[in-house]
């Protein structure tokens, strides 16, 4: 499925204490949401206010990155925690950056789960549903970014919120349409005309190339490109500037300006 309407986002705020991201400033000045980590897999108090305040600063969508309570293992590795407990860790995060938000005059305008989380829900039904409740209690009307076909969306949607269909430019996908692990070879993509050729293909043909040379059919609302990944800052520029000369000027999808929602089922 095509698009017109695209955004680009990257997760940020990944540093803690004394082990600083030097990349944010460069990416807040060409994504157009930034997915700030929320202190469980990465991120601290100071690292989450000066994000979101340059994140207003630049009129960039502010999302919180939602994860399992694993600073040592950056929150990519699989938890199996109680889904009444992660109701609570997700609301916890929540919170916390929206606090941050507002005090740069914002607010937290989506959310979008990391590492380990985002792909045991692709699948994982119980966790999926505590995800959606968590965010469902905390503001029903913020956006959840996904992976297509996900029963992360599908969940989401069924607790009425809005869920928004993402593609990763710099991951590789199996013929199912599922990230392929990190720990496999090639999973993680670093050529940038390469990774420019596919999201373009990704946004205007709704087809993206799995490992094994299929083509798999996906919605694309918003391309991410992680921060962490070697060359991010440079792979982010090329990629803004060709969705650009293609009349694809990203624009976030989130906005910050929603009323105020209480929630009760």
């Amino acid at each position: 499925m095509t698009t017109a309407v695209i955004d680009l986002n990257s997760d940020l705020g990944e540093g803690f204490g004394q082990w600083t991201r030097r990349d944010d400033e460069a990416l807040l000045s060409v994504v157009t949401s930034a997915n700030v980590a929320c202190g469980y897999h990465a991120g601290d108090p100071t690292v989450m206010r000066r994000v979101c305040e340059l994140a207003a600063e630049r009129g960039v969508a502010i999302g919180a990155q939602v994860g399992y309570r694993d600073l040592a293992g950056f929150g990519r590795r699989f938890i199996d925690v109680d889904p009444r407990e992660l109701v609570n860790d997700v609301v916890y995060q929540i919170a916390a950056l929206d606090g941050f938000a507002r005090l740069a005059g914002t607010r937290v305008a989506y959310v979008k789960p990391h590492g380990a989380l985002y792909n045991a829900i692709v699948h994982h039904e119980a966790q999926a549903a505590a995800v959606a409740d968590a965010v469902y209690r905390y503001d029903a009307t913020l956006p959840v970014l996904g992976l297509p076909g996900s029963t992360w969306l599908r969940k989401a949607a069924e607790a009425q919120l809005t869920p928004v269909p993402e593609a990763f430019a710099d991951r590789a996908y199996t013929p199912e349409g599922t990230l392929v692990p990190r720990r496999e070879p090639g999973a993680v993509l670093h050529d940038a005309d390469e990774i420019v050729a596919r999201c373009l293909g990704m946004v205007t043909k709704g087809v993206v190339e799995a490992v094994d040379g299929t083509a798999v059919p996906l919605t694309v609302r918003s391309l991410c490109v992680h921060g962490d990944t070697k060359g991010a800052v440079e792979i982010a520029r090329r990629l803004r500037m060709e969705l650009d000369a293609a009349g694809l000027a990203p624009t976030p999808f989130a906005i910050a300006d929603r009323p105020v929602a209480t929630s009760e089922r």
